[in-house]
């Protein structure tokens, strides 16, 4: 094995910091133009980003272009840890959050679009920070990674290395042969959706710092959210909830869909057997949750500031499909508090934050393909049992899947529940209740947002020791970046020079 090229990392890095101080400038054009009094010191937080990312590329400029899978795996790991450090700075500088460890959890609950929040009063917190932390869900959504690879090869660098290291799902899909015009295509999408759903969230009632925050929020599938009650504070404009569930939905297909659709290959988008299985259970889950709601829910249970009115069918199903589609997609915005609602919903809820959104989308989970893979796997383990010598692949999109591939789904899995099960103990361990602490592993390893017990949708993470926020914060990134990426770097043979 050869010697881990350690400089083209470091330089990789100082790119991501050097955008991310970029992005920091953004948050201070908008604190200028609010005049919310915190310019200067994000202005200064940008700037010490922007110049540690230039000196990491001034001091790793003679590097080998050489990158191989080890050092794309170092850059994606990394490069969220860095950020996510660098992030913490307009907090800290603000005094927003003064205490680093919030500052982090916040931040890396932004750039692994998680959405779980420490702030007790977001209203509080000044527009130019509040953009900001929006801006972390963005920057996450798509992957910092896929942005840089846009523009790595003006540095002689080429990136399909690290599009297999972060691109969401079991396979990544190219839209064009070379993977930077890849990346270009998915963020065209991805702006794209963004400016639609600001203009539309605009037009329906919302002013234009919250319909952007909103936006960048909902397509990165990140939850964040300008209100304390999130989503909820416009209970009473349906249209807006609407309009949100309409991107959540799009945000959790896979993105190549998007593509097709807008080249006018609709077939290619309906046929997708994940996105049928998609469509179909959020359509089945929300119409039973909603059936549930109208004629099960009690109205004065609810302890959302802005009661529903429980009385109308259209308002039990538009909440049951929004909070289907908040764990699903895991966006983690919040219309209503479904631990309110009734156990078995309660119950019902925890599950979905295992299943998660479409493969090639912005949202974290298992995925639905891998759901779909493993259960026709198990099917045919029948059909294998009483017909040994048949051979019976497993079939998706008509095409037989490489058994390979369907191992490596099965080693997800396992690994999946066993890091559940050990972040569940530990947050148990950290002093968390038995429902506190599965709601927390699941949540943040799912990077949904909301949990359970104190962990509510009506609640936030402030509660949780300083310990359990590093460890929530670990399974957030782990999570973020489906496990193997980052696990990988804990194993001796990954280090090793033979």
């Amino acid at each position: 094995m050869p010697k881990l090229n350690y400089k083209i990392v470091l330089h990789i890095l100082g790119v991501l910091l050097l955008i991310n101080g970029g992005f920091m400038l953004l948050a201070s054009l908008l604190s200028l133009i609010y005049q919310d009094g915190v310019t200067i010191k994000i202005t200064i937080a940008a700037l010490v980003t922007m110049m540690v990312g230039v000196a990491s590329m001034f001091f790793t400029r003679e590097h080998n272009k050489d990158l191989g899978k080890r050092e794309g795996y170092l850059v994606v790991t990394f490069g969220w840890v860095f950020m996510s450090l660098s992030g913490t700075l307009p907090y800290l500088f603000t005094n927003s959050i003064p205490d680093f460890t919030n500052a982090f959890f916040e931040t890396i609950s932004g750039y692994t679009t998680t959405g779980a929040s420490i702030l007790d009063d977001i209203e509080a917190v000044p527009y130019g920070v509040l953009f900001w932390r929006s801006l972390t869900h963005w920057i996450g959504g798509m992957g910092i990674i896929v942005l840089a690879i846009a523009i790595l090869p003006l540095l002689g660098i080429g990136g399909m290395q690290l599009f297999a290291a972060e691109a969401p799902g079991p396979s990544a899909d190219k839209l064009h042969p070379r993977i930077t015009d890849t990346a270009k295509r998915l963020w065209y999408i991805y702006v794209g959706y963004t400016a639609a759903e600001t203009l539309l969230l605009k037009l329906a009632g919302m002013n234009f710092f919250d319909a952007i925050n909103h936006a960048m929020s909902t397509l990165s599938t990140g939850g964040f959210s300008t209100k304390n009650t999130s989503v909820a504070h416009w209970n009473d404009n349906p249209v807006i909830q609407w309009i949100i569930i309409v991107f959540m939905f799009l945000a959790g297909a896979n993105f190549i869909l998007s593509y097709f659709a807008f080249k006018g290959k609709f077939s290619k988008v309906f046929s997708d057997e994940e996105f049928k299985y998609y469509g179909r259970y959020i359509l089945f889950f929300s119409i039973m949750a909603g059936l549930i709601i109208y004629f099960q829910f009690d109205p004065s249970a609810s302890t959302i500031d802005h009661p529903m009115v429980w009385g109308q069918a259209e308002s039990a199903f538009r909440h049951a499909i929004f909070q289907i589609l908040a764990v699903v997609t895991t966006t983690g915005f919040v219309s209503a508090d479904y631990t309110m609602w009734t156990p078995f919903l309660t119950v019902f809820f925890f599950g979905l934050m295992f299943s998660g959104g479409s493969a090639g989308s912005t949202s974290g989970g298992i995925k639905v393909v891998r759901h779909i893979i493993t259960i026709k796997n198990g099917l045919l383990e029948f059909k294998r049992t009483l017909h040994p010598n048949a051979i019976l692949p497993v079939r998706y999109n008509t095409r037989a899947v490489d058994k390979q591939i369907v191992f490596t789904i099965l080693g997800f899995f396992i690994l999946y529940f066993l890091s559940f099960i050990i972040g569940a103990l530990v947050l148990g361990a950290l002093g968390l209740n038995f429902e506190s602490a599965i709601g927390g592993a699941a949540t943040s390893l799912g990077n949904v947002g909301p949990g359970l017990g104190q962990l509510s949708p009506v609640n936030n993470f402030n509660s949780l020791p300083a310990a359990a926020k590093w460890w929530c914060s670990f399974l957030m990134l782990i999570g973020r970046l489906e496990l193997f990426t980052v696990l990988i770097l804990f194993t001796p043979f990954f280090w090793r020079k033979r």
